[in-house]
């Protein structure tokens, strides 16, 4: 596929997901067909339209298209046959469960011709186990979005095992014609990239909370005043790369082995759910305490504690 001669995309599901990549597709100037047999579909396209004018109002629309331009690219179906009709690409975004989805891409199947692209929107479910009741599994893929995926642009893609390259290609174009921010997963892996380092900090976040190490506020700083500053404009391997006269092969003949012996440290995974992790769960944390106070004392009222986990 060129994905600038293709016009229509199909989104399954009308959570915030699916209307997040609506609204995506439609800044690119594509025809999207939301399908939703759910209750309530129509009062979540009317949120969707008043997403798009009040963006469009504080002057952070994306695409070069007006709001009333990209509603008018927008339709709502409850019939599946009628929402997959004519589509190249289809994003679904239905309940994170394996069942779920492996039940609607066995139905979608029945509709599509053989070289429409199915891609989901899991976080954490393989390829292997979504795509399983597929019979053409060849052109199915995980493109896995950032929440709220219309202001982070970051999408994982991530083959099925039999997924072909020029699937990934077309993809990794259409993610970009839409101005996002594509990374190209060489296989599957439990969790993709973004959330086994996610939950690598979470972890030891947790564990040197539940030790005693830190509090709650100040593991936040870490990374809020420190390693997430650092890492919004350089990655890991950036950073380790500038950090050294010579490069990545000096940083590491220089810090490998202090890098070596804190990993040993690590121990292992936390109890996040059991009797020690009240030490870290039972933590109020005034409103105002927090490191993001600013962005939402315009939604909470400030003398509201909220239970704080990490």
């Amino acid at each position: 596929y060129n994905v600038s001669d293709m016009k229509i995309i199909t989104v399954i599901g009308s959570g915030l997901i699916g209307r997040s990549w609506a609204m995506l597709f439609v800044s690119g100037g594509y025809n999207v067909k939301i399908y939703d047999n759910q209750p309530g579909q129509s009062t979540k396209f009317l949120s969707l339209r008043k997403q798009l004018v009040e963006l469009e109002e504080a002057h952070m629309l994306r695409g070069e298209l007006s709001a009333a331009q990209q509603l008018a690219l927008l339709s709502s179906y409850d019939d599946l046959s009628q929402a997959l009709d004519g589509a190249f690409f289809v994003q679904e975004c239905v309940f994170e469960q394996l069942e779920v989805k492996q039940s609607i891409f066995h139905d979608m199947e029945r509709f599509v011709g053989k070289d429409v692209i199915l891609s989901s929107s899991t976080s954490c479910l393989v390829p292997s186990k979504v795509f399983s009741k597929v019979q053409n599994r060849s052109r199915c893929l995980v493109s896995h979005p950032v929440n709220p995926p219309y202001y982070v642009k970051l999408v994982e893609l991530v083959p099925h095992p039999e997924t072909a390259a020029a699937v990934m290609d077309t993809t990794h174009a259409l993610m970009t014609k839409v101005g996002q921010a594509p990374v190209l997963l060489k296989k599957e892996i439990d969790g993709f990239a973004l959330n086994r380092v996610q939950a690598a900090i979470i972890a030891e976040s947790w564990r040197l909370v539940q030790d005693g190490v830190i509090s709650v506020k100040d593991i936040d700083l870490v990374m809020s005043e420190g390693l997430g500053m650092r890492y919004a404009f350089i990655g890991p391997m950036e950073t380790m790369h500038l950090n050294a006269p010579k490069g990545l092969e000096d940083y590491m003949s220089r810090y490998s082995e202090n890098i070596t012996r804190i990993l040993s440290s690590f121990g292992p995974v936390p109890d996040f759910c059991g009797e020690a992790a009240k030490s870290v769960i039972n933590v109020s944390v005034m409103v105002t305490e927090l490191p993001c106070s600013v962005l939402i004392k315009c939604h909470l009222s400030p003398q509201r504690a909220i239970q704080y986990s990490i």
